[in-house]
């Protein structure tokens, strides 16, 4: 059975607060489609979703006995686009990207897994991934129009079987945020690997 290890490290960046601006909202990295991206370019009129994600973490990818939650990208996609927010993968995996995370294999990976019309970019250096104090593969970043958070953490509450949640956590904020409601909850615990920095 594949268990969730989310805990924050005395060296681990401080999560983003909810209601700050996204940083680094102009810094443009390399994208699976061969141009650069910044999140600004990904943004749309309601919003942009940002899930820190990779190749190589069985959360995402699934393993024996989950499907992960990669299987929700292709998904997310349609939600977000019927609801007019952005959305970006972003593969921080710096330290591993000579054993699965590099953008070829993010090339490879997203196409054959139904989600290669989703941006999905390579955060060189971990730069994007300690503005925000990502800890996990995945974390959920949810802007608002303004690009400040509206909701940080899960996609919901398992990755065993993600299409059977029984808490969706990510499309309620969505759902919640663009209709004006309040999102509750607003804030839950990443589940997954700890994303793979070179330490300084």
């Amino acid at each position: 059975m594949v268990f969730a290890f989310a805990f924050m490290l005395p060296s681990d960046p401080e999560t983003l607060a909810l209601g700050a601006k996204a940083p680094n909202a102009e810094l443009k990295m390399d994208d699976i489609s061969g141009t650069q991206m910044s999140l600004n370019d990904l943004k749309k009129d309601n919003g942009l979703l940002v899930i820190f994600s990779c190749n190589t973490c069985p959360f995402v990818v699934g393993s024996d006995d989950s499907e992960g939650w990669e299987v929700k990208y292709a998904e997310l996609r349609k939600l977000c686009e019927m609801q007019n927010i952005g959305m970006v993968l972003v593969n921080s995996n710096e330290a591993k990207r000579e054993k699965g995370d590099n953008m070829a294999d993010m090339k490879t990976r997203a196409t054959a897994n139904g989600f290669g019309h989703v941006s999905y970019v390579l955060d060189q250096n971990s730069v994007l991934a300690d503005a925000f104090g990502a800890r996990t593969t995945p974390h959920v970043f949810l802007f608002d129009k303004d690009l400040k958070l509206a909701y940080r953490g899960a996609i919901d509450e398992t990755s065993a079987n993600p299409k059977d949640a029984k808490s969706p956590y990510l499309s309620n904020a969505m759902s919640n945020m663009t209709a004006g409601k309040t999102i509750d909850p607003n804030d839950t615990r990443p589940m997954g690997c700890s994303i793979k920095r070179i330490v300084k």
